[in-house]
């Protein structure tokens, strides 16, 4: 069984590790990736995982759990992770220079996963937050290549143009009747 919110979770700085991090209960903290520099003011508060947060946590994870062919423990790994980006994180401009743009027109939705094409490579990305021209995206690689000096961790987040996402080409095979 997947792990559900309950009403003491809740959402703090943990200065020993320097990330954002969930407090799941007594015994139990989940440390997200992202540091002091990336999150809202709140963030470096205690503040309540609530009843919006656990509503995007629960679609989310219902979300990647049609999507993703994935463990249990991931899921909800991914499904933090988002819910700290898409609530947590300050506003990005679009950092779209970095990667390729795209032959193809996306329809960018949450919880969709893409393809990046930069320099670096090509990495799988999820979205984590969409509008009506750029989307949140969290890397799904281990890393990500941007340049000669800056890279993307795991679970980390940039915002792109919709025109840089690539869809994922599945391997279809046709057959004439």
């Amino acid at each position: 069984m997947l792990l559900m919110p309950k009403m003491d979770w809740q959402w703090k700085y943990n200065d020993a590790y320097g990330v954002l991090s969930v407090s799941l209960g007594s015994e139990m903290e989940f440390l997200t990736p992202y540091k002091m520099k990336t999150l809202i003011p709140d963030a470096l508060m205690e503040l309540e995982f609530d009843m919006e947060h656990a509503k995007f946590y629960i679609e989310f994870l219902d979300l990647i759990s049609k999507s993703l062919h994935i463990t249990g423990a991931l899921q909800v790994q991914l499904a933090l992770n988002a819910t700290a980006a898409h609530f947590l994180l300050k506003p990005q401009m679009p950092k779209s220079w970095f990667f390729s743009t795209s032959s193809m027109c996306v329809f960018s939705e949450l919880g969709k996963v893409f393809q990046l094409s930069c320099q670096g490579g090509k990495a799988q990305v999820l979205v984590v937050d969409t509008s009506v021209q750029a989307s949140l995206v969290m890397l799904l690689e281990k890393e990500l290549q941007l340049s000669d000096s800056k890279s993307l961790g795991q679970f980390e987040c940039i915002k792109v143009m919709h025109d840089r996402l690539h869809p994922i080409m599945l391997n279809r095979q046709i057959v004439a009747a």
